[in-house]
């Protein structure tokens, strides 16, 4: 099987996702519940812009050593710096009719694995669901990153328990999903988090935290100062905010507000390995993907997530050749071109 075989099994299976040629959020536009973004989907092809506008400066004058795409994150070393972001609803977003939200974990954690990288687990309201990516994570040998949804401390503690029973590798919560339509509509509403709410429940596990849907300089120095190992830039796939600027534009500032040792992640319309380059090159430690990662994983389980995986690690390799860069430390601000 090739990833183009991932694909066309994709388009023949009924999906509210149309498997468009450039996942851009145009066709889905509006379709939240679904998978799109929110209003016009105006922040979710904010971002797409946004990484297609910066150019790469090619740099082929150079001795090579061939190119190491490894990192390491969450205490371990992985085979490159993507990781899936966690995606949930098979049925309720995706309308899938071949597998729930169960499966999809599974297929999500064992296809990042055996690509050498790991996957974020979702949360959702519906009873048994964080409980079903628990067993998933089990089943993986805890080699996954629980995502809490922020529900009063009370519950995320509750939560958090479940995750460090399964031997998960670190946890994080999305605080960027305090504006989710779906949430509100099954009738479990969750709130923003404050400072002090982030410092009791870093302070209530050994395991490594980080905070999802943070978007500016002043939140991520709250969340470094209320003890999380970092954060994901995000702004929930558009899902959220109609008129959130691109994650990737505020890379810059945050590196320099947060200092050179603390953890950046962003998602946010990365759709190739050059979309990578460029997101480590602003700032970036790493990155999430989501849509294209869940909808491999309802066409074609762990097998779908492993190939989608290596295309993206093959093209990070190939712009890695072009730019002088051997390691990661060499994707440096100067290697790409921002738009005037």
């Amino acid at each position: 099987m090739t990833y183009d075989d991932v694909l066309e099994t994709a388009k023949k299976m009924g999906l509210s996702c149309r498997v468009c040629p450039d996942c851009n959020g145009l066709a889905c536009r509006g379709e939240v519940p679904g998978v799109g973004a929110k209003g016009s989907g105006k922040s979710f092809t904010n971002c797409v812009n946004f990484l297609k506008s910066i150019d790469i400066n090619l740099d082929a004058v150079y001795e090579s050593h061939g190119q190491d795409t490894s990192c390491r994150m969450f205490g371990r070393t992985w085979s490159m710096p993507v990781f899936g972001a966690p995606v949930g609803g098979a049925v309720l977003n995706y309308k899938c009719q071949t597998m729930d939200d169960g499966a999809l974990v599974s297929a999500q954690l064992s296809g990042a694995l055996q690509a050498g990288t790991v996957a974020f687990t979702p949360d959702a309201p519906m009873g048994g669901f964080f409980e079903a990516s628990i067993r998933a994570l089990k089943e993986a040998g805890g080699v996954g990153i629980p995502t809490i949804k922020p529900w009063k401390n009370e519950k995320v503690l509750e939560k958090l328990r479940l995750a460090e029973d399964a031997g998960a590798i670190a946890a994080a919560m999305d605080v960027d999903s305090a504006g989710l339509i779906n949430l509100k509509i099954m009738g479990t509403p969750v709130d923003p988090k404050s400072p002090q709410d982030i410092r009791e429940i870093t302070a209530a596990t050994a395991l490594p935290f980080f905070i999802k849907g943070v978007m500016t300089a002043r939140a991520a120095l709250l969340c470094q100062d209320a003890g999380a190992e970092g954060i994901v830039v995000s702004s929930h796939g558009g899902r959220v905010l109609e008129d959130a600027p691109p994650t990737c534009s505020v890379l810059p500032e945050l590196r320099a507000a947060l200092g050179k040792d603390f953890k950046i992640l962003v998602d946010g319309g990365i759709r190739s390995g050059a979309d990578v380059f460029k997101a480590l090159a602003l700032g970036a430690d790493g990155v999430l993907i989501g849509r294209p990662y869940t909808l491999a994983a309802l066409a074609a389980g762990a097998e779908g997530v492993r190939l989608y995986f290596e295309k993206i690690r093959a093209e990070l390799i190939d712009v890695m050749v072009m730019t002088g860069c051997g390691t990661l430390a060499d994707i440096t601000p100067d290697k790409v071109r921002l738009p005037k």
